[in-house]
């Protein structure tokens, strides 16, 4: 599985981003799709995840409300709109895949996922 991510950038605080992680190389009926970040001297954290199947969605619980995840099935694509930007949300930006049959609480934990796409950096400066 190849996962690409792109549409990271620079942003003014309260700004928004939307980023997309196209996935290619296998049927992805039963697949799982998640946003993690990495900030520099920080360990990586996860964002949200979304089921390519179906409408499970899981989100970090301090940035559910600000950040919301989506799909396109026929696109195998995934996006992150993300709103009311903070310096804080500096961070570089990576997707993942497994298609494992991982739940609310195993979908947050970077060691379940066995894809990974490269980063994409988003910098919230004014």
């Amino acid at each position: 599985v190849q996962l690409q991510a792109s549409g990271g950038g620079l942003v003014q605080p309260g700004g928004s981003l939307t980023l997309s992680c196209a996935a290619s190389g296998r049927a992805f009926n039963n697949y799982i799709m998640a946003w993690f970040r990495q900030a520099p001297g920080k360990e990586r954290e996860f964002v949200a995840a979304i089921k390519m199947s179906g409408g499970s969605i899981y989100y970090a619980d301090s940035l559910k409300g600000r950040f919301t995840i989506s799909k396109d099935r026929a696109k195998n694509t995934m996006y992150l709109q993300m709103n009311g930007l903070k310096s804080e949300d500096t961070a570089e930006y990576y997707c993942a895949g497994t298609s494992r049959g991982l739940i609310s609480t195993t979908a947050r934990l970077p060691r379940n996922y066995d894809s990974w796409g490269l980063g994409t950096l988003v910098t919230v400066s004014s």
